[in-house]
């Protein structure tokens, strides 16, 4: 008979739901996300909470206005991964193309939500997924710890305008 676990097992710190294609879906996206960041005990306000938060919005956004199949949802899975101090934000859509990383013109009101996941997250990139359709995926480097600052010194480690990562 084998000897049961002198511990019980670390809870699965991971958040994964499908949500509709629609502006609704990607809202509903972000404000469940939050909510599971301040479970996980990043609480609002924080640097890490609001820079996953917007990870998550711009991606769920994305998926919604550039990987909308009619018919079709979006799924948003959120991972906080302890032993790398990072939570990583995945987003499937049901469309192949992949997205396009361009710097808009100042006045234009528009196309800033990959800017703004290239500058908080460490790193981000697209992978195929099972069955049609691509997940855009960004991980973001946790703070040390209550009090530090927000962490989002993906500047830092990637230059200007590199590409993300393709797996």
């Amino acid at each position: 008979m084998p000897t049961p676990p002198t511990h019980p097992p670390a809870p699965a710190r991971e958040f994964f739901q499908r949500f509709s294609a629609t502006r609704r879906g990607a809202r509903l996206a972000r404000l469940l996300a939050a909510l599971q960041l301040i479970e996980w005990g990043h609480p609002r306000g924080t640097g890490d909470h609001d820079a996953v938060t917007i990870v998550v919005a711009e991606l769920a956004a994305n998926a919604v206005l550039h990987g909308r199949v009619p018919g079709r949802d979006f799924a948003l899975l959120v991972r906080h991964d302890d032993t790398r101090s990072v939570i990583r934000v995945e987003v499937s859509d049901t469309r192949s193309e992949l997205p396009t990383h361009v710097m808009p013109a100042f006045d234009e009101d528009h196309g800033r939500g990959l800017v703004l996941v290239d500058a908080l997250a460490a790193r981000w990139g697209v992978h195929d997924r099972v069955g049609p359709g691509k997940t855009v995926w960004a991980e973001y480097a946790l703070s040390a710890g209550p009090g530090s600052p927000a962490s989002g010194q993906a500047a830092q480690r990637r230059k200007p305008g590199q590409q993300p990562a393709r797996l």
